[in-house]
């Protein structure tokens, strides 16, 4: 591997391409990303980024540029795969473990925190076994009292055990843990600690106890992740010490480290937060260790939430609060804490009614920022918003005292459904609460993709609908009271699953008048309803059908490609979602509208390719794209012709412009058609070259379509590949991805597919070769999806040239290997071959290996028939009944081939 060296020249270009990567214009921002990617494989390449972060001379910017840049390459690139490119050389990994960490404790906090993260990667790959002295590294540092120097320590400790919170549990997991806990749970109390002392003398010190909030609150955020698999021995020890301060910081209260504005919490609001994710960890997984000390953290916790103020700032620390009180609600042993009349009515009244209201702020945020209302509210996507926490504590309080906490709310629902009714404008933020609790109260259980699946007993959702929703929606005036609209919407998608089919019909026509409301949230919202209406089954049955929808099919797409128009709404990701659901409804009843859906799909690609910025709205796009292809050459295979036409010049620019998002759709859109097609027509023949460039196979991304569309090719060109000398290419591309521990399987349909459609003539001179490269990579690294998919493979080859021709190939290697292959592969490994199409692959190549295979009744693989039958049979008992059938009619076949070839012997 080239270095590259750190000449003034090549630093000189290196400052300039790592700006350029800041540029707003495309075109040159990712001119400077390709360089750099074309530079990243050489040595000494990520040392130089570490050097110009490290070089105060510098500018910040670069300096900003070389830290991110140098972050994602350690994340893209740490990882070594077997069988891929390796683009880190050992001398250049040791020596940014021997640096990294003083380098990141001795820079400013906004280039710390990009070289934290880049330790938390690099950990996770080579902690513990591969960077064994990390931890005394980090650790050594806690006795110098310098807090900067130490917050860097516990942000990366933070960022490197942060995994352990949603790892898999296995040994290796927790011999690393335990290894952790041995060399870092010690030094954490004793600086947790110490951190206290500190903050009791420097309470005053505006400066300091800001630096000392923001330890202790890292210093929390470790705690968590160490405990979070199970309750350590030292921290069960030591509970009390960690308990005590826990409980101290959570009363404590510092009226200098207030922030000014409402919107931005402050290093106290942080810290106590935390403490409440903590505290409502123990409760639910350590409950009976931490017993004694529940009570005065209830107290505390309970007392934080009355005395909280509504303000933005504060939302996060009432949402752990609320978290942690849920924990609890919904246990049995804590059952006797919410048993009284009173303290249920203080919950109620002090903390689930004001967190559950609609603020001034939450306006402002539905006006001025509707996309993060949207994302924050939409359907199991508002985990920290109040009104999540609020609502998840009623449903826990329901699960013992369902009929009281229903009596309470519903006396509330009526006030506030009264005050609304006497004063609509003044009053409908009232209405929105009382929408609010009675979702809350009626939700028994629900999944965010089904939504609200049981309900309780007490609550009537479709009088509900009845009485207070289905006015909202029928509205003449779209853009009156979008709060309460958004409000009704979402009711019907809460609970589309459990009400009556004919509210849901009666919802439909609604949310399609709704798209032409001005606000983005109610327009929104109407598409993503239509979007799971059409998607409703009740009783295996769905509730809206291409006949409900027919008669509307106009309007209905007119409304949807309409709502691009709006302000915001111009890659609306819900709007594009639900495009594609109603053309796969309508499917046939769709045709007539295809040439429009597809101009303006097209319009569309066109207008985002230039800037590709929202990945699921694209997603979204080219999946319409395929439902609309499928639709229309369905019903006439013919119009093929016209989708191409529409849609090749607009893949041509993409292509051309390297729109790398869009790449891989592009390919899996044009293998579609290609499939579609009975021979390969000279666009997509023009187009093959292309293909094969080595450089569209280094991006992981390309790989499973890419390898699609060199499929589609061999099935319905194999003789323009001959006639234009292109297999020896693709056989080129076979040898890369079959070196790959991750890409092999790709490997297997390129070489499956020229085995299927290619000329045997043209592939015999090549087959050998292939087999070679095949035993080498099983000899150098076995895997068990390799060995699944040689003997896929192996008994591919057998179906299609025979049981003789394989045997001859294999032994051509070298004399007598059949017999290796037969034993370590087909009779120890055919077993293990998964899914019905491979395993009916494997039944006939190996029925033609015992039935038309005369080498194997000869005396150097006659001791193998018995086996290689029973491998046959074993795998089979337990399949369908359909399948077992037709593998007793090989078998039968089988016997009845060998009697004659015994016969003839």
């Amino acid at each position: 591997m080239n270095k590259l060296e750190g000449t003034e020249e090549v630093v000189t270009n290196l400052v300039r391409y790592l700006k350029e990567t800041l540029n707003p214009v495309q075109t040159e921002r990712r001119a400077a990303e390709k360089f750099l990617e074309g530079i990243e494989g050489y040595n000494n390449y990520s040392i130089l980024l570490l050097t110009l972060v490290s070089q105060d001379t510098v500018d910040m910017v670069t300096r900003q540029a070389a830290a991110i840049t140098f972050k994602n390459f350690v994340k893209r690139c740490w990882r070594i795969i077997e069988g891929e490119p390796n683009k880190i050389c050992e001398e250049d990994r040791g020596l940014i473990k021997k640096q990294i960490v003083d380098l990141m404790l001795s820079m400013p906090e906004q280039l710390q925190n990009q070289l934290s993260d880049a330790i938390g990667f690099i950990g996770r790959e080579d902690f513990p076994n591969k960077w064994p002295d990390l931890l005394q590294q980090m650790s050594s540092k806690f006795e110098t009292g310098n807090f900067p120097v130490i917050n860097g320590v516990l942000r990366t400790a933070h960022s490197l055990f942060k995994r352990y919170r949603h790892e898999f549990k296995s040994n290796e997991l927790w011999t690393e843990i335990k290894m952790v806990l041995e060399g870092f749970a010690e030094p954490l109390m004793k600086l947790f600690v110490a951190t206290m002392a500190h903050l009791e003398k420097h309470e005053k010190d505006v400066a300091a106890a800001k630096i000392l909030y923001s330890s202790l609150t890292l210093i929390a955020k470790v705690f968590y992740s160490l405990n979070y698999q199970d309750l350590p021995a030292f921290f069960e020890d030591n509970m009390e010490t960690w308990m005590t301060h826990f409980l101290a910081l959570l009363n404590k209260h510092n009226p200098l480290l207030q922030t000014k504005t409402d919107d931005e919490a402050g290093p106290m609001e942080l810290l106590k937060s935390q403490i409440c994710d903590n505290v409502a960890m123990y409760a639910q997984k350590y409950d009976e260790e931490f017993q004694p000390f529940l009570p005065e953290f209830v107290k505390a916790i309970w007392g934080l939430l009355v005395t909280t103020g509504i303000q933005v700032k504060y939302d996060l620390l009432v949402c752990n609060a609320i978290g942690f009180l849920s924990s609890i609600a919904d246990r049995q042993q804590y059952k006797q804490l919410f048993e009284s009349g009173e303290a249920m009515k203080q919950i109620c009244e002090n903390i689930i009614l004001p967190n559950m209201a609609f603020r001034d702020a939450d306006e402002e945020l539905f006006d001025m920022n509707p996309e993060e209302y949207i994302r924050r509210d939409i359907e199991g996507s508002d985990i920290d918003t109040r009104r999540r926490a609020a609502c998840d504590l009623v449903r826990a309080l329901c699960k013992f005292f369902e009929s009281q906490v229903t009596q309470i709310f519903s006396a509330y629902v009526g006030v506030l459904l009264q005050n609304y009714a006497q004063d609509r404008t003044k009053h409908w933020r009232d209405k929105d609460t009382a929408i609010y609790l009675v979702t809350s109260l009626a939700t028994k259980s629900k999944t965010q993709k089904h939504g609200t699946t049981e309900v309780s007993q007490l609550v009537n959702i479709t009088d509900f609908f009845k009485t207070n929703i289905i006015s909202d929606l029928e509205s003449p005036s779209v853009n009156d009271t979008p709060v309460l609209k958004a409000d009704a919407i979402k009711y019907v998608m809460a609970f589309r699953n459990v009400l009556p089919r004919e509210v849901i019909l009666a919802s439909f026509p609604c949310f399609m008048n709704l798209l032409k409301a001005e606000s983005q949230v109610v327009h929104t919202y109407a598409a993503s309803g239509i979007e799971k209406a059409v998607l409703v089954r009740q009783n295996g049955t769905p509730v809206i059908t291409a006949e409900d929808v027919k008669p509307c099919t106009e309007q209905l797409l007119t409304n949807l490609f309409g709502a691009f128009s709006h302000d915001g709404s111009s890659e609306n990701e819900y709007i594009m979602k639900a495009i594609l659901r109603v053309i796969s409804l309508l499917k046939d009843s769709a045709v007539p509208y295809l040439p429009i859906i597809l101009t303006a799909l097209k319009e569309k690609l066109m207008l985002v390719a230039k800037n590709p910025s929202k990945p699921h709205f694209n997603h979204y796009l080219f999946e319409a794209m395929c439902v609309t292809i499928k639709v229309g050459c369905k019903t006439n295979p013919q119009s093929i012709g016209s989708f191409e036409e529409a849609l090749f010049p607009p893949f041509q620019e993409i292509l051309t412009a390297d729109v790398q998002e869009f790449i891989p759709y592009v390919f899996q859109i044009m293998s579609m058609m290609l499939e579609i097609h009975t021979d390969c027509p000279q666009p997509y023949v023009d187009l093959f070259p292309f293909l094969l460039n080595h450089v569209l196979w280094e991006r992981h991304g390309n790989i499973p379509p890419l390898t699609r569309l060199v499929q589609a090719f061999i099935e319905k060109g194999p003789q323009t590949i001959i006639k234009n000398d292109k297999l020896n290419p693709v056989l080129g591309v076979f040898q890369k991805l079959i070196a790959s521990k991750s890409n092999d399987h790709y490997g297997f349909y390129i070489i499956q597919s020229l085995v299927e459609h290619m000329d045997q003539a043209a592939l015999s001179q090549y087959i050998k070769t292939v087999y070679i490269k095949l035993f080498q990579r099983l000899t150098k690294f076995k895997t068990t999806k390799f060995v699944k998919g040689i003997v896929v493979f192996m008994n591919l080859y057998a179906s299609k040239n025979g049981g003789p021709a394989l045997v001859e190939i294999v032994d051509s290697i070298q004399p007598k290997l059949f017999a290796m292959v037969l034993e370590k592969l087909y009779i120890a490994e055919v077993q293990k071959v998964s899914g019905n199409l491979e395993k009916k692959i494997c039944a006939v190549g190996m029925v033609k290996l015992l039935t038309e295979t005369p080498a194997l009744l000869g005396a150097d693989y006659k001791q193998f028939w018995i086996p290689l039958l029973r491998a046959l049979i074993d795998p089979f008992e337990l399949l369908d009944r359909w399948f077992a059938s037709f593998i007793i009619i090989m078998i039968t076949y089988s016997r009845c081939c060998t009697n004659q070839l015994l016969g003839m012997q």
